[in-house]
């Protein structure tokens, strides 16, 4: 078997498919990739047994058709290093040894068969739950805007994931892990189906790194995994098991009393104000008024205090809350609008989080418990 193929090309397919691979695995097989060569098209694929990530690469003067194996870690690192040219891999059929011929140098591997690879299932078109095609745009703002929500409980595996809620109009993407939540429906293209499965961040991650915002994604969904195709990937990834909370439940339907703040104002403030936090629990203090937010945070044990004021519009006469300074931050880095409203009704209750104006074909909702303020 032999073929030729520009190494810029299959070092940014080689390099895409390796963050499937685990820096440890079950099995030494899967340290490796997947070559399979039919016709002129290269596919380099890469498991961890969950998932499985393929890239499709155009070869030329491809003598030969079959499947090998070739250490991931090394093939990528040589790629790495090498300038934007073609080079030629010659593949010994009976003993895999594996020559790497390249203008002024060669490079010696030894692959393993291709059979002793693990396959990915095919699909079962009587398992099918839902197929459709999205912009790619939808799913990457979808995993932007809830990723920082995921939980990393193991002792509640459903939130450790992203919940695709998808409907005939849209999908709504949520995200918690108890102290806040993430809600945001993109319905700028329609499924025109219903389901709804829970993607772990892994493979989240991943399709984040290999579709580009301009392509559509194709995805065909299993009662157990999804198969996505954007471009010269291919990737099926399995959902977390169980059922995702109720999260309509816990969304407050009556906070009366309404913040305007600039958003960038807030963050630089509680940025500074939070450098003085305990780290313990990362306390800032609220007050509201009418018309001015004060900040307070202290850290008794070294003896540090800040105390910062700005503008603001408030509904409400006057109300005293505590929030997470890291987990607020988050939240108010995720909206993009100049200016945000935060939602209350008292200081037991979660304070909604949302921005001024949507964006088209878009709503964006986040949700923050409060902390429990001894005194101002």
């Amino acid at each position: 078997m032999r073929f030729n193929v520009s190494s810029k090309e299959l070092y940014s397919a080689a390099s895409a498919v390796s963050k499937v691979i685990n820096s440890k695995n079950a099995m030494t097989v899967l340290n490796n990739f997947l070559f399979s060569l039919e016709g002129n098209q290269l596919t380099i694929s890469a498991s961890d047994l969950e998932n499985t990530l393929a890239a499709r690469v155009e070869v030329s003067d491809a003598d030969g058709d079959g499947s090998f194996c070739v250490d991931a870690r090394r093939v990528v690192d040589l790629l790495k290093e090498l300038p934007d040219m073609g080079i030629t891999f010659v593949i010994n059929d009976d003993t895999l040894a594996i020559e790497i011929l390249y203008p002024g140098g060669t490079f010696n591997f030894v692959g393993i068969n291709g059979n002793e690879y693990p396959r990915s299932r095919e699909e079962n078109p009587d398992e099918l739950r839902a197929e459709f095609d999205i912009p790619a745009e939808m799913v990457l703002k979808g995993i932007d805007n809830t990723s920082f929500a995921v939980g990393s409980d193991d002792l509640r595996p459903q939130m450790m994931g992203i919940l695709w809620d998808i409907k005939n109009d849209g999908i709504t993407f949520v995200a918690t892990d108890t102290r806040k939540l993430v809600k945001y429906t993109n319905t700028m293209a329609a499924p025109g189906c219903e389901c709804s499965f829970i993607l772990p961040m892994k493979p989240a991650t991943i399709l984040k790194n290999i579709v580009a915002k301009e392509e559509m994604v194709h995805a065909l969904i299993e009662p157990k995994s999804a198969t996505i195709t954007a471009g010269r990937y291919t990737f099926n990834c399995r959902f977390i098991k169980g059922n995702f909370p109720d999260y309509n439940r816990v969304i407050p339907v009556n906070n009366p009393y309404v913040l305007t703040v600039d958003r960038l104002a807030l963050l630089n403030a509680v940025k500074r104000v939070g450098v003085f936090v305990d780290p313990g629990h990362g306390l800032v203090k609220f007050k509201l008024t009418p018309d001015q937010i004060i900040m307070k945070a202290q850290d008794n044990n070294f003896c540090t205090s800040a105390r910062e004021a700005m503008p603001c519009d408030f509904t409400g006469n006057e109300m005293v809350i505590g929030f997470s300074a890291p987990y607020l931050i988050e939240i108010i880095s995720t909206l993009s609008t100049d200016q945000m409203l935060i939602k209350l009704s008292d200081p037991s209750r979660p304070g909604v989080f949302v921005p001024q104006e949507d964006a088209k074909d878009s709503e964006l909702l986040m949700l923050l418990m409060p902390m429990t303020v001894q005194e101002f």
